[in-house]
């Protein structure tokens, strides 16, 4: 990466920075290119995935993100404007359909948005911390005895992917049926040749999530599914299309974020024993901001893409209609100007406003469901291998951070300790039957009781 300050072509776009934050190297280089990038040139134009800006510092994300000429629109088949959607460059999985919400604008974007309220509100996330703890609990039980565990496979990707079905109304058990494919899918790039593997694994995620589509309008039951559907646009229900793309980024969302979080708090955890004992003993006034903390420094999506909607000028540039622009919450958050000593972990940070879920009326939407099933995983783990020790030599990071920043594996061995209850299996088997006789994947305005775990 390299800075060249001299005006080439456009005046408006002299700082220049060549960014590739899909290469390799970004993850090992992102602190030096940040900190470039918030000294010489905040935002920046890049000559990569045909020209886009990148804007990088709190007060240009800022403003950016909030600004009413900047689009979220993916016009896939050219009925409005053309513009591209979220992702930069835009993914070749992405041609068939939109991102939900987060690839919708105003008025589209709102009564999308508010379908999912009554199921993703604090007040309806609350209402699943039994089951939550229960999927966590069981996970756990399947490996205390054993005295190791891969927090990502055994762990941090089975409890996500459990939630997410149940919120939706999607049998438990087919939860790695949805697991397997959407992480692939983050860490697998296109031009691999695992590439093919993965397409076909989300084929079959495709193909079972239209078959609970289906099966759910000819007989409803609770869930985000099931309210997708009852959603009328001016009398007409909403297409199918639309429906699977919102399903498709509930999925992606509910899955990887909160994995990519928890895995990296749990290798940082093991690397600072100190403060780790801390954060333990101290949890029921430091579990809130480190929750906050972890989430500012590791960023789990690092950021979204967004075209220029009209000519104007903000952060002391000057935009045009149909331009690219990429904006990084990752990069926002390390602003020493917001965060003082941004590189540094500070497990009770005050006034941590960070940038991790986003801002404006794009704001993650299921950044309550994050924190909750992150809280419960990491106190369990605290409670149950307090000595946990991670793996260096087997933790695998996602080889490129662009899209999510991620892991793969990350092998940890603890001092063996007692089941409490049954395997994952038989929980999972009891929780989808009172997931039907509780009715908790109705929205919170037909059922506000939490779950009842017996």
């Amino acid at each position: 990466m390299s800075i060249d300050d001299v005006a080439v072509g456009e005046d408006r776009k002299r700082n220049r920075y060549h960014f590739d934050r899909h290469t390799a190297d970004y993850r090992g280089h992102f602190e030096k290119i940040t900190e470039e990038l918030h000294e010489r040139c905040p935002v920046a134009w890049t000559d990569t995935y045909e020209g886009h800006w990148v804007a990088s510092s709190a007060d240009a994300v800022f403003e950016l993100a909030r600004c009413p000429h900047v689009s979220n629109d993916h016009d896939l088949r050219g009925e409005r404007k053309g513009y591209k959607g979220i992702s930069i460059p835009t993914a070749r999985r992405a041609a068939v359909v939109r991102g939900g919400i987060l690839e919708m604008d105003d008025p589209e974007h709102r009564i999308y948005r508010a379908v999912l309220n009554p199921y993703l509100s604090p007040a309806a996330v609350k209402r699943w911390e039994p089951f939550i703890d229960e999927v966590v609990r069981a996970s756990l039980d399947e490996k205390i005895e054993s005295g190791s565990i891969d927090f990502v496979d055994d762990l941090a990707n089975i409890v996500p992917a459990v939630l997410t079905l149940a919120m939706l109304g999607i049998s438990l058990d087919k939860w790695s049926t949805y697991s397997e494919p959407v992480h692939a899918a983050v860490y697998t790039p296109e031009n691999s040749p695992d590439a093919v593997r993965v397409a076909e694994m989300h084929r079959q995620m495709g193909l079972d999530l239209v078959i609970n589509l289906h099966e759910i309008r000819e007989n409803p039951r609770p869930g985000l599914v099931d309210g997708l559907i009852q959603l009328r646009i001016d009398g007409e229900p909403a297409p199918d299309l639309e429906i699977l793309g919102m399903l498709g980024l509930i999925i992606g969302g509910g899955f990887d974020t909160t994995t990519a979080l928890t895995a990296h708090a749990l290798e940082w955890l093991s690397d600072n024993t100190d403060q780790r004992e801390q954060l333990s003993r101290e949890r029921e006034t430091l579990l809130n901001p480190a929750t906050e903390e972890f989430l500012r420094y590791f960023t789990p999506a690092p950021g979204d893409g967004r075209t220029i909607a009209a000519d104007f000028d903000a952060a002391q540039t000057r935009f045009e209609e149909g331009e690219r622009l990429w904006l990084s919450w990752a990069m926002a958050n390390r602003d020493p100007s917001v965060f003082p000593d941004p590189n540094r972990i500070e497990l009770d940070r005050k006034g941590n406003r960070h940038f991790s879920f986003g801002l404006g009326i794009h704001r993650c939407i299921g950044s309550n469901v994050a924190r909750t099933v992150f809280k419960s995983m990491l106190t369990a783990v605290l409670d149950r291998m307090p000595d946990f020790h991670c793996d260096p030599a087997g933790a695998v990071h996602y080889d490129t951070i662009g899209v999510i920043q991620g892991m793969r594996k990350l092998p940890a061995t603890f001092t063996p300790g007692p089941r409490l209850g049954p395997g994952l299996d038989e929980t999972l088997a009891k929780l989808q039957r009172i997931c039907v006789e509780q009715q908790l994947a109705a929205p919170v305005t037909v059922r506000s009781q939490a779950a009842v775990i017996d």
